[in-house]
């Protein structure tokens, strides 16, 4: 399971992340591929020279979702994929009023299934094939939301999505 979060370092030059496994990592946490409607606009940079990192993690910039964030905390380097936005998502205006003309938007915040500290079970697979493993969330989570959970035989974290209660799967996994 640990392989499936951990992004090989195999870029031709040693001491350097593979940027074409970051451009794989993007696809599958914005769940479409490379140029598509919802995916990054373009591959990474393969002229980038970024230290190589053991476990990378990805969220989005913002809640429009118009870019991911991929971030490596030792050593420290983040870099920001811009996403294709749908043509039916409206643009975001600074300081416009939301629809209906109402100048306060109130968003409904799903409470967190998970807990910091929470015993977690991470499960990914498809038909006739599926692997867990254990471990303890870092953060609290709400349905959906991504966190990071300590498995106890890795020095490194791993980036989940809260399923239910004790329950995550893997980025880009179905549930």
């Amino acid at each position: 399971m640990l392989a499936l979060l951990m992004i090989a370092a195999g870029a031709p030059s040693a001491g350097f992340q593979d940027i074409a496994a970051l451009d794989r990592s993007v696809s599958a946490f914005t769940g479409r591929p490379t140029g598509a409607e919802g995916g990054a606009r373009t591959s990474v940079d393969s002229r980038l020279r970024l230290a190589k990192c053991p476990t990378v993690s990805m969220s989005w910039r913002t809640e429009a979702h118009d870019a991911v964030v991929v971030a490596c905390a030792g050593p420290a380097w983040r870099i920001f994929v811009p996403v294709i936005r749908p043509a039916n998502a409206p643009a975001p205006q600074p300081g416009a009023a939301p629809a209906g003309g109402s100048s306060v938007a109130f968003v409904a915040k799903a409470p967190p299934v998970i807990r910091r500290g929470d015993p977690i079970v991470i499960e990914a697979g498809t038909e006739g094939f599926s692997i867990s493993r254990e471990g303890v969330a870092m953060a609290d989570a709400a349905p959906g939301a991504r966190f990071m959970v300590k498995v106890d035989d890795t020095r490194t974290p791993v980036q989940a999505i809260a399923v239910a209660s004790g329950r995550a799967t893997l980025p880009g996994w179905a549930n």
